[in-house]
């Protein structure tokens, strides 16, 4: 059955980590996986997870399953994070929400839903956009189509390009829009383009699809989730892959939520049963680790106090070290205009640097990035920042 398997290239990610992890150069830099590295370069756990981890110890009596859908604490709060405690959508009851595992699996999730809820769907994707969302969505079913998104000359969003390609979209249609921090850019929407991708799904009548992986790594939690509070006020119908690994730092813990808006209490609660048996055929009952402590935390107004300066710790190493960057390239006499790594959003950036330039980085500095010259800039830290500054001149 398996002697004509054929091998699989390596992820060219996770093959950048083994190379990086095998590099023995003492002033090596991986600027690749993208996970929230603090100053010293670990991915650290949030103090708030660790002590509600502690009343977990003390507190849980059983490891039976969950219900389906998850915690009821965590469903709860991650309406209230997405759209407020008081927006319409949750008073009205008009979101279903379903705890996934991890983002990757509330993406899954919500395509296979949609899929065996109407075969042959289109979705848009951005061009670029995170290198899983291709195989995650495609292969549930969906037909994946892209829209223009980000200009690599001009460093800035291809906005006009981009709503006439949207033009297109009809009703039956989704559009997959990052919420915030757009991976692999770091280019957000502005206020006026969130409204006028609202009056296009009101006129068209189309779906939007809101991935959202960094709330309140951007500019903050509320302000992160503006575009998307605006599209649930104004649509009749929104899906939302929302995910606590990167401002929880829950990452190995698979914590993720699909919601879903529809027009009428009695709809979501037909879309409700029907992502809950979705995800029953997939992989039968979720993981509630990552869940349990999300829904602790946000219960409980000392932890949650605590967790949400740590996140603001986080945005703001984030958003300085995007500052600290652009200055000191310019104080090397580095010709090369980055300030828009300074207007960008969340962790990551592209460089602009041509592949035979990143391939230098690697192979001359040891500075790991993708091919694509996509950073992390959360790997960036005040012991390698000089050096990689001095890196990117020698290449440039």
């Amino acid at each position: 059955m398996f002697q004509s398997i054929e091998r699989r290239p390596p992820d060219p990610i996770l093959g950048l980590s083994a190379a990086y992890k095998n590099d023995t150069n003492p002033k090596k830099v991986d600027l690749g996986v993208g996970v929230y590295k603090d100053e010293a370069g670990n991915c650290p756990v949030m103090t708030a997870v660790k002590k509600a981890e502690a009343q977990l110890l003390e507190i849980e009596d059983s490891k039976s399953y969950i219900a389906q859908a998850g915690p009821d604490l965590f469903l709860r709060h991650t309406l209230g994070l997405l759209f407020g405690e008081q927006h319409e959508v949750v008073r009205d009851k008009r979101t279903s929400v379903v705890l996934a595992p991890g983002g990757s699996g509330a993406l899954r999730v919500a395509a296979e839903f949609i899929t065996r809820s109407a075969p042959g769907t289109r979705v848009l994707v951005s061009d670029p956009t995170w290198n899983n969302h291709m195989p995650l969505l495609g292969s549930a079913g969906l037909k994946v189509e892209t829209y223009p998104y980000y200009d690599y000359a001009k460093h800035s969003i291809r906005f006009d390009e981009m709503m006439s390609r949207i033009g297109e979209a009809k009703k039956g249609d989704l559009v997959l829009i990052h919420g915030c921090c757009h991976n692999p850019c770091g280019a957000d929407l502005n206020h006026e383009q969130w409204e006028a991708v609202a009056e296009a799904a009101l006129r068209q009548g189309f779906t939007p699809f809101i991935d959202l992986a960094y709330q309140g790594l951007g500019d903050g939690l509320e302000a992160d989730v503006y575009g998307l509070r605006l599209l649930a006020s104004r649509l009749p119908e929104l899906v939302v892959a929302s995910s606590y690994s990167k401002n929880f730092g829950v990452y190995r813990e698979r914590t993720g939520a699909v919601s879903i808006i529809a027009q009428t209490t009695q709809a979501a609660e037909a879309v409700q049963s029907q992502v809950v048996s979705t995800a029953r055929e997939m992989y039968s009952v979720p993981p509630t680790h990552g869940a349990t402590l999300v829904g602790m935390i946000l219960e409980d107004a000392a932890l949650r106090t605590e967790w949400d300066a740590e996140l603001t710790v986080m945005r703001d190493r984030i958003n300085g070290l995007r500052s600290q960057l652009v200055a000191r390239l310019k104080e090397r006499g580095v010709a090369h205009d980055f300030s828009f790594i300074q207007q960008e959003k969340g962790m990551f950036s592209f460089l602009g640097l041509s592949p035979e330039q990143v391939k230098r980085l690697i192979s001359e500095f040891s500075i790991y990035l993708v091919g694509s010259s996509r950073i992390n800039v959360a790997g960036i830290n005040q012991s390698n920042l000089d050096y990689l500054v001095d890196a990117i001149a020698a290449v440039l």
